[in-house]
């Protein structure tokens, strides 16, 4: 039977999406192929790491290769008509400028790009960025999303109306913190933060007199507890290349908030109070009609529930199936984007 090699970036604590996405599907009766995962032994990316990590790659034996994410580049250490690869975001071209931001975008867009038969990406979102960076053509990028996590379950609780506890996941800049600060001043609610808000953060929760909690290095099961154990779930991010938060907030069955963006508002479907992240006001509003309405609760919630089956993981494994079918048999379909869903 053929073999599939998942190539992945060096294990980091603080960033593990991609290793959860893909030991998720793994698992799924529905994977196929006998599947083998390496792992790039340099995190760094300097020139020495990537030569070392390019090296690595370019040792690993199998019928077909997958580039996980993140390291890009490694595809160019791989036979071009066997390797898939999966660009998550963009946002290391929102993050940088000059000579850096072209240095980037050369080496994790461009030649890898070019270099892919296939590549995958988890928004209709990242796949325009794609295509606007590299002038790729646009059947060359599919779209799979993120399947939903097994750990996270729906248990009823009655709503805190008077002081609901709001989670609130991630603390990098893109997630808005400062802004829902601002927006939650004055209301009686606990903020949960999932991860480790920097001291500017800190002091700006304790001038504005926001009760919080904060927790980091979650395992699955206690991610799961969190959501559980929340009211409402506040996710108005800037920029995600899919939003997960979104549709685990939906599976756990709690009304959710997020951005009135792409990819966000796609995620979402009708399951979602949509806000403008840039308007703490807009922010609070949503917050408020949440913690009143108990109809409009309700409805979020029944809607979240109804838009969580189109990423169940045997969803997600059946289309990355289908590539690799493609990839081994070297009949790749256009446009590829209408896989089944």
């Amino acid at each position: 039977m053929p073999t599939l090699c998942l190539l992945f970036r060096r294990p980091n604590p603080n960033f593990f999406s991609i290793e959860k996405i893909f030991a998720q599907l793994c698992v799924d009766p529905a994977w196929e192929l006998p599947t083998e995962k390496a792992y790039v032994p340099s995190p760094s990316s300097s020139l020495r790491a990537i030569l070392k990590n390019l090296w690595f790659v370019r040792r690993q034996r199998a019928d077909i290769y997958h580039v996980t994410g993140d390291i890009h580049y490694a595809v160019l250490a791989l036979p071009r008509k066997r390797v898939l690869l999966t660009i998550h975001d963009c946002v290391f071209m929102h993050r940088s400028s000059g000579l850096k931001r072209r240095l980037f975008k050369w080496l994790f867009l461009d030649l890898p790009v070019r270099h892919c038969r296939m590549i995958t990406t988890i928004s209709e979102a990242t796949k325009r960025d794609i295509v606007q960076y590299t002038g790729c053509p646009p059947d060359k990028v599919i779209v799979i999303p993120n399947p939903l996590s097994g750990s996270i379950r729906f248990q009823p609780a009655a709503f805190r109306q008077h002081s609901p506890v709001i989670l609130f996941i991630g603390v990098t800049p893109n997630k808005n913190l400062e802004r829902v600060i601002a927006a939650l001043q004055g209301i009686d609610c606990v903020l949960t933060i999932i991860g480790q808000p920097p001291p500017t953060m800190l002091a700006l929760l304790e001038r504005h007199r926001i009760r919080y909690a904060q927790r980091a290095n979650l395992t699955e099961e206690e991610l799961a507890d969190q959501y559980i154990a929340s009211d409402m779930v506040l996710f108005p991010s800037v920029f995600e290349g899919f939003g997960l938060p979104v549709i685990e907030a939906q599976k756990a069955g709690r009304p959710v908030i997020t951005s009135n963006l792409s990819p966000m508002k796609e995620v979402a479907g009708q399951g979602a109070c949509l806000v403008d992240p840039y308007d703490p006001a807009s922010i609070r509003q949503a917050v408020m009609k949440i913690m009143m309405d108990k109809a409009y609760r309700e409805e979020l919630v029944q809607a979240g529930f109804r838009n969580t089956a189109r990423f169940a993981p045997e969803k997600i494994v059946a289309q990355y199936m289908t590539c690799y079918r493609q990839l081994l048999t070297g009949t790749i379909q256009s446009p590829l984007t209408k896989l089944e869903k």
